[in-house]
Parts: structure tokens; sequence; C-alpha cells
């Protein structure tokens, strides 16, 4: 196999490295790149600088997949910035309050409220939580609690869907390593068949309501529960919530539930209508027809917000478009993530990374484990870094090519990638979901990490046990394995703890 041994580490050593030192994906994408580049040229920074332009970031731009793939983007960007700001999320749940008198139906309401918003996992945090703590407050329900709900239903749920940015930027990655590799299989396909093996996402998102039925809260999150319960006090005397209860959110203003449910029907007729009259899900459908189907139903569903919004006077049509225009813009940086790890996935592939790698564990590492290996990596990574992008963007380029030239299971390999870097997203103090579930729920943020924390690792030992089944068997059915042990875990969990409990009461 081709490849320049050590060095070929290099460059995804160095993004790993920058993405932990400095928290930004982008410097540490682009450092990444021209180092390779840099080595390639043979230590030349001026060639090496006009080559990572010229022959890697220009073509990227000119792919007509890539071109398609960033316009689609852009689309996503301002229907989510126009259903953020309709204000219809708030509305759905607040209407849905009055039906809510339980700690149990608390919780499953929140949670109910975070799958539905699962559009954004950036705007999920900031429309929920307003909506729900005064609720919590009333049932005696911990901040924290409501801060980790909502965590555990932003990113855990986005990553789910493949008709939302998530599952485009996933898509894309799969493709560029698919085309490198020779392979036909459409992106689409491959993610789809991928969800099941996604085991960290979807056991972090089934916890909640298991939680919630057992009642069970065990270490940081007990005690918080018990001194909103015993106290009544909102937070810890030396705690500092990232926003106040009593502060303005933009996301309660009146608004109406058809802003959500409408629009959202809209997507899913427009995209569904499409793909059914080009054969599916009898036969598969070309990416191409897939992207122009998602992108005219986001448009189509954009253009219903838009009208609802002037008819029912919540904004001036000028201020309207200034909202959809302003969230394409915060695509860019997406955009520029994509294109950036686009071009390491070329640079270590000319340098031979996965096969240096494969060479090393060739012999010396059995198939069946390197899933969990792959999760393990990507889950450190992700808590380091706080980016799960950014951990998709360096492990699937060197994880794809590896899982081929192994004869390991590709999809679990690839759903292994995506569980460690939610954990991550899910759980370290420097990511923005995290940092949002605090700011949403009015909670103190190191608050939030302290209690999460023993449930993500919770999710993730399950998961670990599900990566090394699956790395043996492949079977999309092993989810249902972690889900049994999941379950298993926690009722043991409380059992246990109500019987400590009812000790302690005895003594």
């Amino acid at each position: 196999m081709e490849h320049m041994g050590f060095l070929s580490l290099i460059p995804p050593i160095i993004a790993v490295v920058l993405a932990i030192i400095t928290k930004n994906v982008i410097i540490s994408l682009f450092s990444g790149v021209f180092i390779g580049v840099l080595i390639l040229v043979g230590g030349n920074p001026l060639t090496a600088t006009t080559d990572v332009i010229g022959n890697y970031l220009f073509p990227q731009l000119a792919d007509g997949y890539n071109a398609a793939i960033l316009v689609l983007i852009f689309f996503i960007g301002g229907f989510v910035a126009l259903m953020e700001k309709s204000g219809g999320g708030a509305a759905l749940a607040a209407a849905s309050i009055k039906y809510i008198k339980t700690r149990t139906s608390a919780q499953l309401a929140a949670w109910t409220g975070g799958l539905i918003i699962f559009f954004s996992d950036l705007g999920s945090p900031l429309i929920n939580g307003p909506v729900f703590e005064k609720i919590f407050d009333k049932v005696k329900l911990s901040r924290e609690k409501l801060a980790w709900i909502i965590d555990a239903t932003a990113s855990p749920v986005a990553v789910l869907i493949p008709f939302i940015g998530w599952g485009v930027y996933i898509m894309g990655l799969i493709r560029a390593e698919f085309d490198k590799l020779g392979i036909a299989d459409s992106e689409f396909t491959t993610f789809v068949q991928v969800i099941p093996f996604q085991f960290y996402a979807i056991l972090t998102v089934l916890l909640v309501p298991l939680i919630a039925f057992t009642k069970l809260d065990f270490g940081p999150m007990a005690k918080a529960e018990n001194r909103v319960q015993q106290t009544g006090q909102l937070y810890w005397p030396e705690s500092k919530p990232l926003r106040r209860a009593e502060e303005k959110n933009e996301y309660m203003k009146e608004s109406r539930t058809i802003l959500i449910w409408l629009p959202l029907l809209v997507l899913f007729v427009t995209l569904f209508g499409l793909l059914i009259s080009k054969g599916f899900p009898v036969t598969p459908v070309p990416g191409n027809d897939f992207r122009v189907a998602l992108t005219t139903a986001y448009l189509f569903a954009a253009v219903t917000i838009v009208i609802l919004m002037v008819i029912y006077k919540l904004k001036k049509f000028g201020e309207i478009f200034d909202i959809y225009t302003t969230g394409m813009q915060k695509m860019v940086y997406v955009a520029a993530t994509l294109i950036l790890a686009w071009s390491l996935g070329q640079v270590i592939g000319e340098m031979g990374t996965a096969n240096y790698i494969v060479e090393l564990m060739q012999g010396n590492v059995p198939a069946w484990i390197i899933p969990a290996i792959l999760f393990i990596v990507g889950a450190i990574m992700s808590l380091a870094s706080g980016t799960s992008w950014g951990t998709f963007a360096i492990m699937l380029p060197i994880a794809i090519p590896m899982a081929i030239a192994l004869d390991a299971h590709t999809i679990v390999c690839i759903g292994a990638v995506l569980s460690g870097g939610i954990f991550g997203d899910h759980s370290s103090p420097i990511s923005d979901t995290t940092i949002l579930s605090s700011t949403g729920a009015g909670s103190d943020h190191i608050d939030h990490v302290k209690t999460q924390f023993p449930y993500a690792v919770l999710s993730a030992v399950v998961a670990l046990i599900g990566y090394i089944v699956a790395g043996l068997t492949g079977s999309a059915y092993t989810v249902i394995l972690t889900i049994v042990l999941l379950i298993v875990a926690t009722v043991v969990l409380a059992k246990r703890k109500g019987k400590a409990d009812a000790e302690m009461n005895a003594a």
C-alpha cells in the first residue's frame, strides 16, 4: 500500500491538537491541510500556500456535487432562522402546558418539545428552555434536569435526521470518501443504513423517558433534585446561571402553532412527493435528485413561513426577508468547514494516511474491534475539542477506507465515528450545544456539565458494548440489544437507589 509513513499522520494530528487548543474548527482544518500540502511539496511554504488555494480549495468549490451541497446548506440555514424567529416552537410547547401536572409529565413534555424542534440543534435549547423553566420550577424539578433534557434532544436528535444540515454535512463527507474509493452506493442510502448504528445518540434520547418513568437520579443530579424538592432553591449558593428567568427571550413572543406544523408538513409533502415520483422507496434515488428535492422542499417550506408571518402580522416582509438571508449568512461557517474537510480528506488521501494505519493494524488488530476503537477515539477527540463536526471531518476520511481495507463493517464504523463525535458534542463543557442548553434552562453551566456527565457515561458504556457486538455481527438489530441493556441498567440502578434511600430513611 502506498503511503508516506508516519508523515501521513501529521496533518490529522495537527488538526486534532489545534482543535483541542484553539476550539476553532476552521483554523484546525486549514492548518491540517496546509501542513499536509507543505509536506507533499517538499517544504516550500509559498508553493504550499498557492497549492492549497489553487489545487485543493478551488477544486472543491468547482465540483458539481460540492456546489449542490453548499447551495442546499444555505437554503436550510434560511429556513431554520425563520422557524426559530417565528415563535412557532414556543407556541406549540406553551399550548401543552395546561396538560402538565406532574414531575414525570413535565420531563416528558420537555423531551417531546426537543423532538419536535429537530431542525435546529442550536435553536432547540433556546426555544424549549424558557418555555419549560417555569413548569419545572412549579413541579420542583431542577434547572439542571431541564438543561440535561434539552441538551439530550439537541445534537443527539439532529444527527439522526438525514434531511437537515447535520445529515447533509455528514453525507457530503461520506460521498467524498466513496468517490475516492470508487464506491457507487448512494450517500443517502448509506446514511439511512447507519442510523440504527448511532447507538450513543439513540440511547441518549431514550434515556430521558427512562429516567422520567423510573424516577432515577444519581450522582450530582440527585443532589440537585434533592435541593429543589427539600429547600425549593433553584440554584446552589455559588451557582452563576447563564440566564436569569426574568430575562426576556425573543422566542417567548406570542405566536401560533401553525407556524411550526404547517411549514414542516409542506417540507415533508414536497420532499417525499418529489422522491416518490423518482421511484422512492422502491428504487434508489440518485443523489442529485435527492438534493434537488430537498432544496425545493426547504424553499417551499420557507415561503410558507414567510406567508404565515405576514398574514399574522408578526413582522414586516422586509424584516422577515432579512431573517431569511441572515440565516443563510450563518451557514458560511458550515460551508467553510465542509470545504476544508473535503480538502483535508484529499490531502490525507494523497499521503496515504489510511493506508499507513491499515498497514500498522493489519494482522495486529481484529476487524471486529475497530468500531469500538473508532468510538473511543472519536469520543475523546470530541470531548476535548467540543466539536462533533470537526471530529467527523477528521475521522471519516480515515475510518471509511480503513474499514474497507481491514474488512470491518463499514456501516458500523461510520456509526461509531458519528456516535463518538456526538458524545463530546453532548458532554463537553466547551461544546456550543452544551453552553446553549445551560443558557436556555437558566442553569449554571458547570452545574449542568457535572450533572449531565454521569448520564452521558451510562449511554456511552452501553454504546461501546453495542459496537463490540455490532463489530462481530454487523447486524442492525444490535440497536435492540443496546436499548434492552440501557433499560436493564436503568431499572437496576433505580432499584438499588430506592433500596439505599429506604435504608437511609429507616436509619
